[in-house]
């Protein structure tokens, strides 16, 4: 079954950005370092997996996809270590918009078209100050103010 969160794959194109692989244990067991959140994870590929793993050809165009994810021949993307996988992976569901505080830490995170998900009191203060003002807008609006006044109060946001 493939991972519910990377059935289109557009999630996870940009995630060699925030995991890398820093050793290779062997037998397709490797160590994964979070650039965001400094997390360290020792991951498998998939025993049903590995040979999906091992084909690379469904990622020549993506140089930035995490390096576990794979596309088969009818284009559906799976995670090739769903077992195994880093927490943020699991917390994933595919967001829009992932918020970090100053220090690098998840805040919270944009799910679907505009569901706020703040992982800290502060954040949640924040949100609630600023949703009133928020309303009538169209989506790129609401994702530029969204944006904007999460950045001047400190937060980095990925889209």
């Amino acid at each position: 079954m493939a991972c519910e969160c990377v059935q289109c794959g557009n999630c996870c194109s940009n995630m060699n950005l925030v995991h890398t692989i820093t050793e290779d244990r062997g037998d397709n067991t490797f160590v994964v370092y979070n650039y965001y959140s400094g997390e360290v994870t020792e991951v498998r590929v998939d025993a049903d997996k590995t040979a999906l793993y091992e084909d690379t050809r469904s990622l020549e165009n993506l140089p930035d996809a995490c390096p576990f994810l794979r596309f088969d021949t009818e284009g559906k993307a799976w995670c090739t270590v769903h077992l195994t996988r880093p927490e943020i992976c699991r917390d994933y569901c595919c967001w829009r918009l992932l918020i970090y505080d100053a220090q690098g830490r998840r805040a919270g995170r944009v799910l679907y078209q505009r569901t706020f998900v703040p992982d800290t009191a502060e954040l949640g203060r924040l949100w609630e100050e600023e949703k009133p003002k928020l309303s009538g807008l169209t989506d790129r609006e609401w994702d530029v103010a969204v944006i904007g006044f999460l950045t001047k109060a400190g937060y980095r946001v990925r889209q």
